[in-house]
């Protein structure tokens, strides 16, 4: 049974970052947008702007940081351009009116909730060094922080979606922004490796872990971000986590070769 309480129904108790008087009118956002985008504090009804305001002070409690500043970017001579949503290293995520909309009529809320999740998961990033292993290309930051997602998807006091398939939506769209352009630097994973990393940090929820001891327990599991394969030697450090993850080792395997399918991913439990 699905106890998760739908964010839009909840409070907002958590103080909100509220505008200062120059962002309450609308402005030129940084060179990272169109020259014709603007920053605002909402989206286009407060139905969908409470949605994400609450999910992002769940997001943030889960972790047990503050709220870093939610804005949104609109261009309304060129509303594609806003296809993005942006995690800065000064503390603040700007989440893009298109992708937004895109992803809320494919899947539903659920797909900006995980799209936000992995956002603060490079905040997460920012604030404690992480990850903690490097290559040439943005990959291991980008499937860590799909694993970020994933994890608080599965969370009880995060999404609170503990079968697999519930999920099916937010990481079949993930997976649909993947690309193969592994020499690229801003190269975010292949779509298997995505679905991998997805289902990895949806396998770690089963755990209470702090940023730190995620980073360690997911690079430990996902060694296929630098080499293809994944660790099979025991976790001496986590027991009880290396006793539930060495039932999913030939999985993941299976899931980032692309020996399990999109479809057959869609099953998993």
């Amino acid at each position: 049974m699905d106890n998760n309480v739908q964010p839009q129904q909840e409070a907002l108790s958590a103080k909100i970052d509220q505008p200062g008087d120059l962002e309450k009118i609308c402005y030129y956002v940084d060179n990272n947008w169109s020259s014709s985008s603007v920053l605002v504090t909402g989206l286009q009804n407060s139905t969908d702007t409470n949605f994400m305001n609450a999910q992002m002070t769940k997001i943030a409690s889960l972790w047990g940081r503050s709220n870093p500043t939610l804005r949104f970017v609109n261009d309304p001579s060129n509303f594609n351009s806003t296809y993005n949503a942006i995690s800065y290293s000064t503390g603040k995520i700007y989440y893009g009116y298109a992708i937004y909309y895109d992803a809320k009529s494919k899947g539903g809320d659920i797909v900006n909730a995980m799209i936000l999740a992995h956002e603060y998961g490079h905040q997460l990033q920012y604030i404690f060094g992480l990850p903690s292993v490097s290559e040439n290309t943005a990959r291991p930051n980008e499937l860590e922080a799909d694993g970020f997602a994933g994890y608080y998807l599965r969370r009880p006091n995060g999404y609170n979606k503990t079968n697999f398939s519930e999920i099916a939506a937010a990481y079949e769209f993930a997976q649909s922004i993947g690309d193969y352009q592994t020499t690229s630097p801003g190269h975010h994973g292949t779509p298997a490796q995505r679905r991998s990393a997805v289902r990895l940090g949806f396998l770690l929820g089963q755990y209470d872990l702090n940023a730190s001891n995620f980073d360690y327990n997911f690079f430990y599991y996902y060694q296929g971000v630098l080499n293809g394969t994944y660790k099979m030697a025991k976790n001496t450090v986590n027991p009880e986590i290396d006793a539930y993850m060495s039932q999913y080792i030939d999985e993941l395997r299976k899931i980032q070769s692309g020996e399990i399918s999109a479809e057959e991913f869609k099953h998993l439990q």
